[in-house]
């Protein structure tokens, strides 16, 4: 039977290190969040943030859900998550996406958006010979390296894991190509069979050997009241992703009592997730509650030793 793990992701900026901390005593098994350099809300860096919870946690794993990978320089990027591995004693799991659904952070940044997945795949091969050698000579598209050694290598080894988000076949070839694992977002149960499905044929295609971890991020909201959940979810939802959700929460998030839940959850790993990042989509006032609730009347149900 397969390991089920359950991560929450940080809902807010201001109480980071408490919020690890609660994360980690209610125990779920990861802490992630996310990241954009202009968005339609406010939102952090994810490896800054996520540096703070490793300061304030012992034990509980960090996934940055996700990095936008074209964003940075690849060497940059490279020396900061090894970093943020090296301080977290080899904790951090880097999720790596394109991005492209804000385009003005991608003009801002100097990078094209059309450029977003060719830069991606570059940095993430820069990475793995960065992290595997020294002395590395690289020259690519976007990155030359003559002759450098990353020190200190990461703790994690081989390298952190890395977590492949996005919804398109080129999404699905990167994570058959460098990734540990696949968390794709907004997706039905039968969108993720089908994509671990594509993924497999193409870990084929190139001869990889080694399982590819099948994850999703999704978001949430658990009350009592069923209504209410559904409620707080649309609307938070609908006003993050600046469109209606009210015929899109069923489909793509997790809302209702701890039952529905519960079931809704069973839905994803039945076609085949083990690893699922949950997103408080409620009110600001109850996300302490939702998160609570949720690890107490859901998690036992699916965490290893309780199934």
């Amino acid at each position: 039977m397969a390991t089920i793990e359950l991560g929450i992701g940080l809902s807010d900026f201001e109480n980071i290190a408490d919020n690890a901390k609660r994360a980690e005593q209610l125990g779920y098994d990861f802490i992630s969040t996310g990241e954009h350099v202009f968005f339609y809300g406010p939102i952090g860096n994810g490896l800054i943030t996520l540096a703070a919870a490793a300061g304030a946690t012992q034990t509980i794993k960090l996934m940055s859900t996700i990095t936008l990978a074209p964003l940075y320089p690849a060497a940059l990027l490279t020396k900061l998550v090894t970093s943020l591995d090296n301080v977290s004693n080899g904790r951090f799991h880097l999720g790596v996406g394109v991005g492209g659904e804000f385009a003005k952070e991608f003009e801002a940044c100097g990078v094209p958006v059309g450029e977003r997945g060719a830069r991606t795949d570059e940095a993430l091969a820069l990475m793995r010979q960065l992290w595997s050698e020294d002395n590395v000579v690289f020259k690519g598209r976007f990155t030359t390296l003559n002759g450098v050694t990353l020190a200190p290598k990461p703790t994690h080894k081989p390298h952190p894991p890395i977590w492949i988000s996005g919804r398109s076949d080129a999404a699905m070839r990167r994570c058959a190509r460098f990734g540990t694992g696949w968390l794709p977002y907004m997706y039905t149960p039968q969108q993720l069979q089908a994509s671990l499905e594509s993924i497999r044929t193409f870990a084929d295609e190139l001869g990889r050997k080694t399982p590819i971890k099948p994850g999703l991020f999704i978001f949430f909201a658990v009350h009592e009241d069923r209504e209410v959940a559904i409620e707080m979810a649309t609307k938070r939802l609908s006003r993050q992703y600046n469109q209606d959700f009210s015929k899109l929460v069923h489909k793509y998030a997790i809302a209702g009592n701890p039952q529905d839940c519960a079931a809704r959850l069973q839905a994803y790993i039945d076609a085949g997730a083990e690893t699922i990042i949950l997103n408080s989509a409620t009110t600001a006032a109850y996300t302490a509650a939702n998160e609570a609730l949720m690890a107490s009347e859901v998690l036992p149900l699916f965490q290893t030793g309780n199934r």
